[in-house]
């Protein structure tokens, strides 16, 4: 018997079968080797996915938990969830900084008995007030998006009590900016949008189930978000559980 070593693995051929076998393998061996390169460069490197199934590390980020939020299993997978009261997860890194354009999703439950105004999903950037908001405002037992963007003088809320979701629900939200136009959705359907001019943020940190000040606390559950460094078409966007 001799041993081969070809990357990480480890085996072994009969002596005499070497000079058969041993160039096949060696091929095959690099064939995979080369196809699992060309998935790696393809992927794309603009985007940042965080499934919310971990209390401990989130997209790969160290959280620091305040108040009781738990992992909860759902229908649609793994899934934070959170009071209303004092539930919140906090990330030391803004997702988005950098970024001259961008696509912020999430996919969220907001439940019943929340209060009128919650801020679930914040990022902030470091020593300044610009940041971006995704928000949600309780009316007559339903729901309607408020997202935020300041950068420097600039800023817009985009929100329009009128269109409103159910609680109790998956729902898919996305704030979107082309470098021009700032615009939002639910479930794929554009809900609003202004003509706005944002400089990229610079390094910050994340807040999730409340503002980055601990207020105005989410009563739901978060299952993933994305956020890419590119304005996506709503084809693109996540897609909703089934």
């Amino acid at each position: 018997m001799r041993r081969y070593r070809f990357g990480g693995a480890c085996f072994s051929l009969p002596t005499p079968a070497c000079g058969r076998i041993l160039p096949r393998v060696l091929r095959r061996a690099a064939a995979l080797a080369i196809a699992a390169a060309a998935l790696l460069w393809c992927a794309d490197p603009t985007s940042e996915v965080w499934n919310f199934d971990s209390l401990t590390r989130i997209g790969g980020h160290a959280v620091t938990v305040e108040g009781h939020p738990r992992v909860i299993s759902t229908s649609a997978g793994e899934a934070v969830q959170f009071s209303g009261r004092d539930d919140a997860l906090f990330l030391d890194v803004h997702p988005l900084a950098g970024a001259a354009t961008f696509t912020w999703e999430v996919i969220f439950r907001p439940d019943v008995g929340g209060a009128t105004e919650q801020r679930f999903f914040h990022l902030q950037e470091n020593g300044t007030d610009t940041r971006l908001l995704f928000e949600i405002r309780v009316i007559s037992g339903s729901w309607c998006l408020d997202s935020f963007a300041l950068s420097g003088a600039e800023s817009k809320a985009l929100i329009d009590r009128t269109k409103l979701h159910s609680l109790g629900a998956w729902h898919h939200a996305a704030a979107v900016y082309d470098g021009k136009e700032y615009r939002n959705y639910v479930d794929g359907v554009l809900e609003g949008a202004a003509p706005l001019h944002l400089a990229p943020q610079g390094p910050g940190r994340t807040s999730i189930g409340t503002r980055i000040d601990r207020r105005d606390y989410f009563k739901g559950a978060i299952l993933a978000a994305r956020m890419t460094n590119r304005a996506l078409p709503p084809a693109e966007f996540l897609k909703l559980p089934k």
